[in-house]
């Protein structure tokens, strides 16, 4: 683990309600919803820390939407944002932790990216976001849009999941709901003080249950990838199945959660089984 650059903060956004998820995120928040058989926060916070970024003092998370199954999960390793009422978004987060940050520059990373690299590990695939910054432009991590004049884009790229704030465009954000895109990035972007760092690996927002499921298919790397106290049974192919699951049907491309039942002679496929009564089905994740 390298250490936290001097000077900078980070900040990871867990307080979404998760509505495109829905009815998973009925259950859950969407920064719990596991991804490979690991909850979205905990690979958020794996690759910060990875870049030094630990303790309540480096670090922070927000929670609001079933807030109490964030703060349970984070405990003493942050310092705790809980917003009161409906999310505040990307920007009223930010601004709800001024005291906190405190003049320092934010790497603000939200919950629900996944982020994977087969050439780098988290933290270190993220490492040029803070490369040699002056400390005055924004940054954000960016993935080439097929469509480089996309108007929705920056520089041809789509974001990423994190960014690079500097001080002085977090010091006067009001707190009150609204997204980084139009109180942050965009100003900058008109103002010739945003800069693109292109990201070469893989990355999904996870915000709906077919990006949530190629998400978990990818990180099980093309094969099934099952948790040891799980009891399966049954036959799988490019599965995940969570901690204490049952399966005694067969499981194909699909992600059971933990705790999950698949009866002997079912069939789940492209689909996410919660329990042993939600199933959300997609379809071809891959298509």
């Amino acid at each position: 683990m390298s250490a936290a650059p001097d000077g900078i903060c980070a900040i990871i956004l867990a307080a979404g309600e998760g509505t495109r998820l829905r009815p998973l995120t009925e259950r859950v928040p969407k920064a719990l919803c596991p991804i490979g058989n690991v909850p979205l926060l905990e690979r958020a916070w794996d690759r910060v820390a990875a870049l030094g970024f630990t303790g309540p003092e480096l670090v922070a998370v927000n929670a609001c939407y079933l807030g109490d199954q964030v703060v349970r999960q984070v405990g003493a390793r942050a310092h705790l944002s809980v917003e009161p009422g409906s999310p505040l978004g990307t920007a009223g987060g930010v601004a709800n932790l001024r005291d906190w940050i405190d003049g320092r520059g934010v790497l603000v990373g939200n919950a629900d990216s996944y982020l994977a690299n087969p050439y780098a590990a988290p933290g270190p695939d993220i490492a040029a976001l803070l490369a040699d910054w002056d400390g005055r432009t924004v940054r954000l991590l960016g993935q080439p849009l097929p469509d480089p004049s996309d108007p929705y884009g920056f520089d041809g790229h789509r974001f990423a999941g994190f960014s690079l704030l500097p001080w002085r465009y977090v010091r006067d954000l009001p707190v009150e709901p609204a997204e980084l895109v139009r109180a942050v990035w965009r100003p900058a972007q008109a103002a010739g003080e945003l800069t693109v760092v292109p990201y070469p690996g893989t990355y999904l927002d996870t915000g709906t249950p077919a990006d949530y499921l190629a998400a978990n298919l990818h990180a099980a790397g093309g094969d099934s990838l099952v948790d040891p106290t799980a009891t399966v049974t049954g036959a799988h192919h490019r599965a995940v199945i969570g901690a204490g699951a049952r399966v005694r049907g067969t499981v194909r491309r699909s992600v059971v959660w933990p705790g999950g039942i698949v009866a002997e002679g079912e069939l789940l496929e492209d689909s996410i089984r919660v329990g042993h009564d939600l199933t959300v089905t997609v379809g071809d994740p891959l298509a």
